[in-house]
This record gives structure tokens, C-alpha cells and sequence, in this order.
């Protein structure tokens, strides 16, 4: 796929799981919500901040989903970027059953983004068991604790393989050519990653480790998590910044990566 630097349109993820962000020139931190159709209803993962609603609105049209078929609104932590324009897809989608998800821990921020007579749409993941199910389709929810909230969660879509991994895997900057991204053979062994010897000026592995010591609190934490994600068979990573990653052992890399990252959060600093 040769995408360009603005894309302007839906770009298909997997079996019914289609990208619905933005990822335009210039931007050093983009997002990317994703949009699960089963049947003729979808669910929207992450989906964006007050300034990317149009945008992401726009896309979710071009799919061919009509907003008040969208029955569930999940939401993997509570920053702005990802739950900024949650009041303005419930008021679009007109659906007086639709469903706001998240952890109990993440709901009472998640509630500020909302008018009071909203706060009952917000239901906990754990009272459904940490799965949900659409048409037969169930999502799976697992537990990421710290990283990087407390009550942080990533969703596995069992029938594509699919996991939407929230921050984790994510990147400040992105390879701009196409949201997929494989790793060329040279990289697995790379060891300057500071300063490329093909001379590319993207280093996804760098960016990776960069985002990761920034934005999640400590090691124990994000080893923790990938110790979880390491339990799945996963056939693509979908994360909520950065680019897609659709190989195997780009996949077991990253995750084996991140499993032993050192100078994390809190302890980058002591």
C-alpha cells in the first residue's frame, strides 16, 4: 500500500477494522482511532480528540457506517487526545442505547468530558466480564495497569488476531510513506540507532524506545504489560500513535523489546 503523507481517507486494518485518524504532514504526534463494523453496526476504539472529530467523523462516513449504527464507544485510557470528542460522537450518533467503555478506575476521568445526565452511558468493562460482544464478534479486554494510567486496558479482536494496543507501541513522530510499518533485516541487529548507517532519517526502533521512557511511569510496568500481550497470538498491532504492525516477527520483536526496556519513567530519572 502507497499512502500518502495526508491521508484522506478510511484505510482498511483488517477483516472489518478500518483506521479512521489522521496522519498528515507536519504532525509530530498523530492519532488513530479505529472503527470495528460488524454486520451493519461498529464500534469506535479510541476515538480522538475535539479537533480530529470532523476528520475522523468523515472517514467513518466513507466507510459506509451510518453514526447512529455505532453501538459502543470504547475508551483504552482517559488522556484528551483519545476521549476529547466523546460528547460530541454521542451527540452525532443520536443512539440513546450506546455504550461508553472503560475501566472503573478510568471512568471517573472519562465522566469530566461529559454533562452530568451523560455520566450513566459510562459503563465498566469489568461488569461485562473484560469482553464484548457484537453480533458474535467478542473483544477481549486485558489489563495493562500503569501503562500509563491505572486503569489502562488493550483490546484483542480474537476472529482478525487485532490488537489495539493504546499507547503501547506507539511513537512521537511516524514512517511517513504508509501507516504500516515492517522493520528492514538490518534493523533486528542495529546497534546506532542515534544516527542510521543507511542513512534514513526514521528509526522506528528509536522513536519506540523514546515514547515508551517519555510517557510510560516506570519499567516495572511496561514489562508487565508485555508480559500480558506476550500470552496472545497476535497478527497485527494497532496503536493509537505511531504506525501499524502487521508482521509476525516485527511483532516479537517489539514486544520482546519492550519487555526488557530499560530507563523508563521514574526510572530514566534516578
Amino acid at each position: 500500500m502507497n499512502n500518502s503523507e495526508k491521508i484522506d481517507f478510511p484505510v482498511q486494518v483488517a477483516e472489518g477494522i478500518y483506521w479512521v485518524g489522521s496522519h498528515e504532514q507536519g504532525t509530530h504526534l498523530y492519532c488513530n482511532p479505529y472503527l470495528i463494523v460488524v454486520d451493519d453496526k461498529a464500534i469506535l476504539i479510541d476515538g480522538g480528540s475535539r479537533s480530529d472529530f470532523a476528520r475522523v467523523m468523515m472517514k467513518i462516513l466513507q466507510v459506509g457506517i451510518d453514526p447512529k449504527d455505532i453501538v459502543a464507544l470504547i475508551y483504552q485510557h482517559y488522556d484528551p487526545d483519545l476521549c476529547g470528542s466523546v460528547s460530541n460522537l454521542i451527540d452525532i450518533c443520536e443512539n440513546p442505547d450506546i455504550k461508553v467503555l472503560s475501566t472503573r478506575d478510568d471512568k471517573t476521568f472519562i465522566s469530566f468530558y461529559l454533562q452530568k445526565n451523560r455520566f450513566r452511558l459510562i459503563e465498566n468493562i469489568e461488569d461485562y466480564g473484560n469482553t464484548f460482544t457484537l453480533n458474535k464478534r467478542t473483544l477481549r479486554f486485558i489489563p495493562t495497569p500503569y501503562a500509563h494510567t491505572n486503569g489502562s486496558f488493550v483490546t484483542f479482536d480474537a476472529q482478525t488476531k487485532t490488537l489495539f494496543s493504546s499507547d503501547l507501541f506507539g511513537s512521537f513522530s511516524y514512517y511517513k510513506e504508509n501507516i504500516f510499518f515492517d522493520l528492514a533485516p538490518q534493523c533486528y541487529t542495529c546497534t546506532t540507532l542515534e544516527k542510521c548507517p543507511d542513512g534514513k532519517e526514521y528509526c522506528p526502533i528509536l522513536a519506540m524506545d523514546q515514547f515508551h521512557r517519555k510517557i510510560m511511569p516506570c519499567e516495572k510496568a511496561l514489562h508487565y504489560a508485555m508480559s500480558q500481550i506476550k500470552k496472545i497470538e497476535i497478527d497485527t498491532i494497532a496503536p493509537q500513535h505511531g504506525n501499524i504492525l502487521y508482521r509476525r516477527k516485527d511483532i516479537d520483536f517489539f514486544i520482546d523489546r519492550l519487555g526488557s526496556l530499560d530507563k523508563v519513567g521514574i526510572d530514566g530519572m534516578l
